[in-house]
């Protein structure tokens, strides 16, 4: 990698390597390099442990209030390989990568070689300059899907986070009364009301029973307290 190059990418990663030689190592594909030892899988299989601890750590400070499977959902989803592609894509790793014969226009460049040379980064960063300075290039690359993720699970999440509350606060269960449901077969509308400790919470409609639950479960996470109103 040239001196430019170089130069272009610590740029856009925000990191500036002690040592270019395990830089360059990261974008060699083993379908260019003399042994697999001199590709970048090892770091590859490294980078993608501390991507997933990082991310866990902060789901796990980020949001208290989500369960496991909640928190799982969203994790898996962030470290996933087409995650890691786009955001690889982002920083025009595909372009950088050293691949083989023919590799140069495989849809894998941009897919799994793209989402494999971002985790080489991360472990790359983390070899020249400690796990702080790798934690801090994941939490600014993802960053902002932490946050479209929060946004997207929180819609589906108000029944995990009101059976959450009663347990922990009321020892109980949620449980779901259907009311009423209006409308033809194939285009029913269905209320349902949200019953925690022997009250039943403001009823919501839905154009089937999940999500008249989950509204049922914001009214009663409203009137709890525990959301806004305009969320």
């Amino acid at each position: 990698m040239n001196k430019e190059t170089l130069q272009q990418l610590e740029n856009s990663i925000q990191y500036h390597f002690k040592d270019s030689g395990i830089l360059d190592k990261a974008l060699t594909h083993s379908s260019v390099a003399a042994t697999k030892l001199d590709s970048n899988e090892r770091l590859e299989f490294l980078g993608d442990s501390i991507l997933g601890v990082v991310i866990c750590e902060a789901l796990f400070e980020k949001f208290p209030q989500y369960l496991e499977g909640d928190l799982t959902k969203i994790k898996s989803m962030l470290v996933s390989r087409k995650t890691c592609a786009k955001l690889a894509d982002t920083l025009g790793l595909a372009e950088l990568m050293k691949v083989g014969p023919g590799m140069e226009n495989s849809k894998s460049l941009k897919g799994s070689i793209a989402a494999g040379a971002l985790e080489s980064i991360i472990a790359a960063i983390y070899s020249d300059g400690g796990f702080d300075a790798a934690a801090e290039f994941i939490l600014r690359l993802f960053a902002p899907l932490i946050d479209q993720a929060d946004a997207k699970e929180h819609h589906e999440n108000y029944k995990s986070v009101l059976q959450q509350h009663a347990q922990q606060v009321l020892n109980s269960n949620v449980v779901y009364e259907l009311l009423d449901e209006k409308g033809p077969d194939h285009d029913k509308c269905f209320e349902t009301a949200a019953v925690l400790a022997g009250k039943r919470y403001p009823s919501a409609w839905g154009t089937n029973k999940k999500e008249a639950q989950q509204m049922a479960a914001a009214k009663a996470l409203i009137e709890l307290g525990l959301i806004k109103e305009e969320d």
